[in-house]
């Protein structure tokens, strides 16, 4: 699959995670939400391992990753999605999850990844981080709603993390990303079997497009998905991997309008303007300096 094409689907998939996680908390609560969708991904990645010949890590110090991924970039960010959800709108939360990239940049920066940042990249970074404060709105007071809100930012802040993480310590590692996929997916569920105590055990009767939804959530969402983003952080690297967030504001705003009768606000639509050019703008790369023609004249012949 072309990388543009992969960015694309992976873009769709991910955009529409907000949607099925707002039809799945109708009927289930946060914690089984966080579960079943790390379980049903799990499912899927490890049959596609072990049809396509492959199976999992048996190194220690590959598992020991593992375990710290799963935590920063599945459990931890799906239950404050979850969580977040409880209180904010589906196109809300995709439009705060396009912070990531913005947390990617200033991890890269903190870290030494990224050397001397241009003034349109810092200023890109600025730029962002603003329009998560008119977002945020903390001069109006919003209650309940800001604190989801804040649960998806820190969530959004745990994937950068993770993929500068995963970047690090176990992409480029000469291991299949099937296999790391599915690996983190089924310590993902290791993890978030925690959390089913303070959500409650109790099963639900959950109604037809509540269930429909979190199947589509675990498979395609988060299964699929991770499997994807893995690819890019091995193809492209972490910050790139971090970029597909700005694509999704769009079709998270898109699909909540769409199914859900979600109408975000002029302030939230500005928001998410100042958050896409911060993101573009942290995007860019310094050009590559080109030798003049006086250059080459005055450079001295060899031999």
């Amino acid at each position: 699959m072309k990388p543009w094409i992969r960015v694309g689907v992976l873009a769709l998939l991910w955009g529409s995670t907000f949607l099925w996680t707002e039809l799945a908390l109708r009927d289930f609560p946060p914690s089984q939400v966080t579960f079943v969708r790390s379980a049903l991904g799990a499912l899927v990645l490890t049959v596609a391992c072990f049809a396509g010949g492959r199976r999992l890590p048996r190194d220690r110090s590959v598992w020991r990753h593992i375990v710290v991924g799963a935590f920063l970039c599945n459990a931890l960010p799906f239950l404050l999605f979850s969580l977040g959800q409880q209180r904010v709108d589906s196109g809300l939360a995709g439009v705060l999850n396009a912070t990531t990239p913005l947390w990617a940049f200033a991890i890269a920066l903190a870290i030494g990844a990224e050397r001397g940042g241009q003034p349109a990249r810092v200023g890109g970074l600025l730029l962002g981080f603003a329009g998560t404060v008119v977002i945020f709105a903390p001069w109006r007071g919003t209650g309940s709603a800001g604190g989801g809100a804040l649960l998806i930012l820190v969530a959004a802040g745990s994937y950068a993390v993770a993929f500068a993480y995963l970047g690090r310590h176990l992409v480029g590692r000469g291991i299949p990303t099937i296999v790391l996929s599915a690996a983190q997916l089924i310590a993902a569920t290791g993890w978030s079997l925690f959390a089913l105590p303070v959500g409650g055990l109790t099963l639900p009767r959950p109604g037809g497009t509540a269930l429909l939804a979190l199947v589509v959530l675990g498979i395609f969402a988060t299964g699929l998905t991770f499997h994807l983003t893995y690819r890019i952080i091995a193809d492209e690297g972490a910050v790139n991997a971090a970029t597909v967030g700005y694509l999704l504001p769009p079709v998270s705003v898109a699909l909540g309008a769409l199914v859900l009768d979600e109408r975000p606000g002029v302030r939230v639509l500005v928001g998410m303007g100042a958050v896409l050019v911060g993101v573009a703008l942290t995007r860019r790369r310094p050009p590559v300096p080109v030798p003049s023609r006086s250059a080459d004249r005055a450079r001295p012949l060899d031999g």
